[in-house]
């Protein structure tokens, strides 16, 4: 079963890189992961760390606080 706030984490990374209108491919070159990692957090599949959690961010043009409101 795949926990509340990964669910809830990886809602906030889809909704974020959609507004940028980015493929999951484009915003992994962007983070500097594969496609396939970013579809496994925006499937809840995966506890990314802090380090990455940042990465991301980056990558959205938004701050770590955005991606963690409300989780």
């Amino acid at each position: 079963m795949k926990k509340p706030i990964l669910i809830k984490f990886a809602k906030r990374v889809r909704e974020e890189r959609k507004k940028l209108e980015l493929s999951q491919e484009e915003f992994a070159a962007k983070a500097g992961f594969h496609r396939t990692y970013i579809g496994m957090i925006e499937r809840a599949e995966r506890n990314i760390t802090l380090s990455n959690i940042e990465k991301l961010s980056k990558a959205l043009k938004v701050t770590v606080s955005i991606l963690l409101k409300g989780i």
